[in-house]
């Protein structure tokens, strides 16, 4: 849930392309959640506070969980969270968990999150890569954009469908090893 909440902020900043990736060092127990975009950034005073729940952008509500919580779930392993941002160039979300820390949450469903992110949201390229010590493996929509052609898109049923099931076989071994360790 907290990569699909960061990367919705990304989207609402006006990110025409996402980069997540889920990185785990067997060696060195550590996961790294990255999310990065080309969004319009965020400013030094607000970066300052984005952490603090009581912070947010939104006119809707006062406050904003997804940060906080990313922040202590990460700091709740040994770990920690890092945000780099620049407006008008994007923002950096960097997440760093120790593996096998009792307090380390679940992955849960990061397949059902890149499809869900991708198939709602149309107009923002995504490429997702997971990264288990030597083996790796990445989608980049635009190049699946490229194969499915113009009249073809990720909310068309049984593409969403296909996507799902190619990122769940090829995160399936990445998800092992974050649990087994």
């Amino acid at each position: 849930m907290n990569v699909l909440d960061v990367a919705q902020n990304s989207v609402a900043a006006g990110a025409k392309l996402i980069e997540i990736s889920l990185e785990i060092d067997t060696p060195e127990r550590r996961l790294l959640i990255v999310i990065a975009d080309d969004g319009c950034g965020i400013d030094s005073e607000m970066l300052k506070t984005v952490t603090d729940p009581f912070t947010t952008s939104r006119k809707t509500r006062r406050v904003g969980l997804g940060l906080p919580f990313l922040k202590e779930a990460a700091e709740s392993t040994g770990g920690a969270l890092s945000i780099t941002s620049s407006p008008g160039v994007g923002t950096k979300v960097e997440a760093l968990f120790t593996l096998g820390h009792i307090d380390l949450m679940p992955i849960g469903d990061i397949a059902g999150t890149i499809t869900t992110l991708v198939q709602f949201t149309p107009g923002t390229d995504f490429i997702f890569t997971a990264r288990a010590d030597e083996s790796s493996f990445t989608v980049d929509t635009r190049e699946l954009r490229e194969l499915l052609g113009p009249d073809v898109g990720f909310d068309v049923p049984e593409v969403a469908r296909w996507l799902n099931e190619y990122l769940q076989e090829n995160t399936a071994e990445f998800l092992k090893r974050s649990i087994i360790i």
